[in-house]
């Protein structure tokens, strides 16, 4: 039975939009941009992957609406990262109809998963109203970083394993799931060539994040982040902890500082106001960018470029 899912956005804009999924044999539902991408990827030609978390909403805060939920009773395949991740998936997992597949894609077998950072130099991420969260489920007692995307490594085993469970619910299209993830798998390797290249010249430098969210993209290419800080863009931080927070940066020695599109840019340059410091912004779930198939190499390249353009020397 073919399916078609359309879901209309409020006038204001607030309310998570459905993107018009395309006649198909089998219904699929992501949650965020970047996996929404990759899935898009491998359904090329077969499909069109609704998307839940549209806009910049944040995956983390995200409300699931009445409409959302009952439209995902009637799909096929549920992917999401973890319920860390995105934390309104929990209660409705656990009430979906047999009939639906979730996909975790951070259980995917082969991922290289690290814990959440917790030293003293890294803290807490505040959302809006002080809400603060992990980045990941328990394992072996320590809490896991859950934005695995940002290594195109990680980003190459979770489309194996899209790719089995695309292939599992349709096994007549098996061959194009195969030939697009093989078309994706080349295409990793030619980013994590470019992203070395490019992130190389500035690998030593020193940096603090607002939200510790970039560790895999670190790791993979030995760059120096040092720190982050907890601040929400609704509550104005106090002169007390402006202060602290620009002493910690100081003796840091970071080089720049890294805020995410919801931050007004004079909160950030006045939280560096006389520190040696620069300030940039990073995008790591994508809120800036339009949704679409080639959006998860675009989210690596411009992350790629705004960490080289602050971290770089001033000519």
């Amino acid at each position: 039975m073919r399916r078609l899912f359309q879901f209309a956005v409020s006038a204001a804009g607030s309310v998570a939009a459905w993107s018009s999924v395309a006649a198909a044999d089998i219904s699929v539902v992501v949650t965020i941009k970047p996996l929404h991408a990759l899935v898009s990827q491998v359904m090329s030609g077969v499909g069109t992957p609704a998307l839940l978390v549209q806009g910049s909403a944040s995956p983390h805060t995200y409300a699931l609406k009445p409409s959302d939920a009952r439209a995902l009773n009637r799909t096929d395949l549920f992917f999401r990262m973890s319920e860390a991740v995105e934390p309104f998936t929990a209660k409705i997992v656990r009430s979906l109809p047999k009939s639906v597949e979730v996909v975790t894609l951070q259980e995917a077998p082969g991922l290289k998963l690290l814990p959440r950072r917790t030293s003293s130099t890294f803290e807490r991420h505040v959302h809006g109203k002080g809400a603060t969260h992990n980045h990941g489920p328990s394992r072996s007692s320590q809490a896991i970083d859950g934005h695995v995307w940002l290594d195109p490594d990680n980003a190459r085993v979770m489309v194996d394993r899209i790719e089995q469970a695309l292939s599992a619910k349709e096994p007549a299209k098996t061959s194009v799931f195969k030939a697009n993830a093989d078309t994706l798998r080349r295409q990793f390797d030619a980013l994590s060539a470019e992203l070395d290249r490019a992130l190389r010249p500035v690998a030593d430098a020193p940096f603090v994040v607002f939200h510790d969210a970039i560790q895999y993209l670190e790791r993979r290419y030995g760059l120096n982040g040092v720190g982050s800080v907890s601040m929400s863009p609704e509550i104005p931080a106090s002169a007390k902890r402006l202060s602290e927070l620009r002493t910690k940066i100081a003796s840091l020695g970071a080089v720049c500082v890294f805020a995410e599109p919801q931050f007004d840019m004079r909160l950030i340059a006045n939280l560096t106001e006389g520190t040696r410091a620069r300030t940039g912004t990073l995008d790591p779930e994508g809120g800036r960018l339009e949704p679409g198939p080639d959006l998860y190499f675009t989210l690596m390249r411009r992350l790629a470029e705004d960490l080289k353009g602050c971290l770089s020397a001033p000519s």
